[in-house]
């Protein structure tokens, strides 16, 4: 556990505190400041001669005989220690004290000859031994699965992770924030389900004893809000988790953060709105601007996004145009244009692929992409004007969706005929197509009014916002391949 000289020399600093009657692991230490706030309060602070006590990491001690200096970090920042053998109490255990260490220190404010503000320390506590170092200053932790596996040492040793992580709730923060505002009420609806539903995926199963039969995690939260809808709420919203038994690629993670909407008397249309305006919001509170930079493009998101229809925008690329064709022909087409679909895929998913191969890659500017296939939206209204086609929206940024709206099917028939397709559909091998939910039929039975829903990937949101090429660089435990 101990192999390395180093490990073994902090582990006799450790029992030469012991001997010494000092607790190198106490229970509590008050703290009057945050680092912040004692650099921007200094002026009263040091003109006052108030003793400040604040705790933290060092990340670099320096003895020099009769004096010592040292570097101290919290999660709001760092600044520099300086004790003195003749005034600050219990100098001579400092040789006991290494890098990676939490301390707790008092004392006043100073100015240094260069400018560099200082704590004077009376007093000091040991607060946690660190029995591990920390990795060598300069060269850091750069290796990204080993920072990826030991995230808690990335975020001691590269400051700009962690600010990745606080604009990463800054934003949860203020989508909540937008939410709330417009009325919408945070619900809770279950994680592990009887029946998994509302999206095209492979879920996690588990077994619950107590009941004895499979349970699923749940991969949308979508069936539970509309029965809030149904129930007699008229605006809601979830942000949570949701998980998918799905590849790990830089988009994908099995476990993710997703917030869905629902609002009653709504379409599809009114979440376009929903959506522009949330990045607008977004932008002003965490950027201070309409735009952003992302893989060295600058976007800019004022309103109105474009909006391109799903079919006409693979026909103008490809020249084909195929709203009603045959799969057969579909599946085809998409073999000559360089683009490998499983053989049991339905119709609507060879397209998308097309879609995301073609097309996708080459939308920057944000945009909505309207007006699906049915058979991969069996929970989106009929297109008015043309049932082939549902009111469906995907937004996309930088060639990343980054969620999935619908004017919401509100007919119970029409739910139940859609729900047998899919029913079909996985009875030929398509797997991810949606079981059918008698107990969502019935509540849809008792009348569901009008209604718009909207799915954000709160991740990928993060990752435009924070410029990472990778879903792992924002989520603080990624999953990883053993």
């Amino acid at each position: 556990m101990f192999d390395t000289e180093q490990e073994r020399n902090r582990i006799k600093n450790l029992e030469a505190l012991k001997k010494q009657n000092i607790d190198p692991y106490p229970y509590k230490f008050s703290i009057t400041h945050t680092i912040k706030e004692t650099r921007e309060k200094f002026d009263s602070l040091s003109s006052g001669k108030t003793k400040v006590k604040i705790a933290g990491r060092l990340m670099a001690i320096r003895l020099h005989g009769k004096s010592t200096f040292a570097n101290i970090e919290d999660e709001t920042g760092k600044i520099q220690l300086y004790f003195k053998k003749d005034s600050s109490l219990n100098y001579d255990i400092l040789k006991l004290f290494d890098t990676g260490d939490i301390v707790g220190c008092e004392g006043t404010l100073f100015k240094t000859r260069t400018e560099e503000i200082t704590i004077f320390v009376d007093t000091f506590n040991m607060l946690a031994k660190s029995l591990h170092p920390l990795p060598e200053k300069w060269h850091g932790l750069q290796d990204k699965e080993k920072r990826y596996r030991e995230r808690e040492l990335d975020l001691i040793m590269n400051p700009e992770v962690k600010e990745i992580f606080l604009m990463r709730s800054k934003i949860i923060s203020e989508i909540r924030n937008f939410l709330d505002k417009k009325e919408f009420i945070e619900v809770e609806t279950p994680v592990l389900q009887a029946l998994y539903g509302g999206a095209f995926a492979t879920p996690f199963e588990t077994y619950y004893k107590a009941l004895d039969r499979n349970f699923y995690l749940r991969i949308s939260d979508e069936l539970y809000l509309k029965k809030l809808i149904i129930g007699g709420f008229h605006k809601v919203y979830e942000l949570g988790k949701d998980f998918r038994n799905e590849g790990l690629d830089r988009f994908h993670n099995p476990e993710f953060t997703f917030m869905e909407l629902y609002e009653a008397y709504s379409d599809y249309n009114d979440m376009m709105t929903i959506v522009e305006k949330l990045f607008e919001h977004l932008l002003k509170e965490i950027k201070g601007s309409n735009t952003l930079e992302f893989e060295g493009k600058k976007i800019n998101f004022k309103r109105p996004w474009k909006r391109i229809p799903f079919f006409k925008t693979i026909q103008e690329k490809t020249g084909i145009d195929f709203i009603g064709k045959e799969r057969k022909e579909i599946f085809e087409s998409a073999k000559s244009l360089g683009i490998e679909v499983e053989k049991q895929a339905t119709t609507g998913k060879i397209l998308e692929a097309i879609f995301s191969k073609i097309i996708q890659p080459d939308i920057i500017e944000p945009t909505f992409v309207i007006d699906y296939p049915k058979d991969i939206s069996p929970l989106a209204k009929s297109k008015r004007g043309n049932d082939k086609l549902v009111e469906r929206f995907e937004p996309i940024i930088s060639g990343m969706e980054i969620g999935n709206a619908f004017s919401e099917l509100n007919d119970p028939i029409e739910q139940l005929a859609r729900f047998k397709l899919q029913q079909k559909l996985r009875d030929k091998g398509a797997f991810e197509s949606q079981p059918l939910d008698e107990s969502f039929l019935a509540s849809l039975e008792i009348g569901m009014p009008p209604t718009g829903g909207l799915g954000l990937g709160i991740d990928r949101i993060v990752m435009l916002f924070t410029n990472s090429a990778s879903i792992r660089d924002i989520i603080l435990f990624p999953q990883l391949r053993t």
